[in-house]
């Protein structure tokens, strides 16, 4: 079988297998490929497999596949990932363009720090209701590239992620597509503490880039908090999230944070 090179990367607790296949390097289907290097036992563990292909309206183009085989519109800190790797990897140069299915992104690369300028988000909706824990709870939504619902708490550490995000994920009020469930604390006018359950993982994540911007628009948009807001992930890192907001309509809206590679590798055998 043919052999390909990965880099195994980390955007604020989130880690993926990153490969170039400009070239069409892979053994097999994408989709399967992700679910066997995607397991954390028996593969090399990731929260997704991010794949650079060649585009031609961009620098290049970003595929991103979840660990149970579905291809996700967007991911915030697997994109940032994948421009830090573009970047190193002289595909790209600092400032770059790259096409995804939820449209055409730019990233800047400083260092170990890249800023992306995220989509306009779409499709706000406030005032939903679910019962959980035998009680009428309010829900936010958003489309910021991926689909994300939005729960105010008093206190993250006490909320049931997985049972209440595995039942929000797939509520009949978001099919057919699901969505990421984020349950957010608010700590001051610039800071915010948040937690994901993230479809196709079907598990909390150490972080969600999109879910995190996610939280900060529609903070502001509750009147909890203003730009630039500061996310405290599940893993301890901290993303920033800038953004305009003026007559009810976000714009402008970045994401940045810091990125490291982890390790790279070959795969031999799969």
């Amino acid at each position: 079988m043919r052999k390909f090179r990965f880099a195994k990367m980390s955007g604020a607790g989130n880690d993926f297998v990153v490969i170039d296949n400009r070239q069409k390097v892979l053994p097999l289907a994408a989709a399967a490929l992700a679910v066997k290097l995607c397991q954390p036992k028996t593969g090399i563990g990731a929260d997704g497999l991010m794949l650079l292909e060649k585009s031609a309206k961009a620098d290049f183009k970003m595929r991103i596949f979840n660990p149970d085989g579905s291809e996700a519109e967007m991911c915030g800190n697997g994109a940032r990932c994948v421009a830090c790797f573009a970047y190193r990897k002289k595909i790209a140069p600092a400032k770059m363009v790259f096409e995804t299915l939820a449209g055409l992104i730019s990233a800047q690369v400083k260092g170990t720090e890249v800023k992306l300028h995220m989509i306009d988000p779409q499709g706000l909706i406030d005032n939903l209701k679910i019962n959980l824990g035998g009680k009428s709870r309010a829900l936010f939504f958003v489309n910021t590239g991926v689909p994300q619902a939005i729960m105010f708490v008093k206190d993250i550490g006490q909320v049931p992620v997985f049972e209440w995000g595995r039942i929000i994920r797939r509520h009949r009020l978001f099919q057919p597509a699901g969505t990421n469930v984020n349950f957010v604390s608010k700590i001051g006018q610039h800071t915010i503490a948040i937690r994901t359950y993230e479809r196709g993982v079907e598990n909390e994540t150490l972080a969600c880039g999109t879910g995190s911007v996610a939280a900060a628009l529609i903070g502001a948009a509750a009147g909890k908090v203003s730009s630039p807001v500061r996310v405290r992930t599940r893993g301890g890192e901290v993303l920033k999230v800038y953004f305009d907001y003026r007559g009810g309509k976000f714009s402008e809206v970045y994401l940045e944070g810091e990125v490291r590679i982890v390790f790279v590798g070959e795969v031999k055998e799969i």
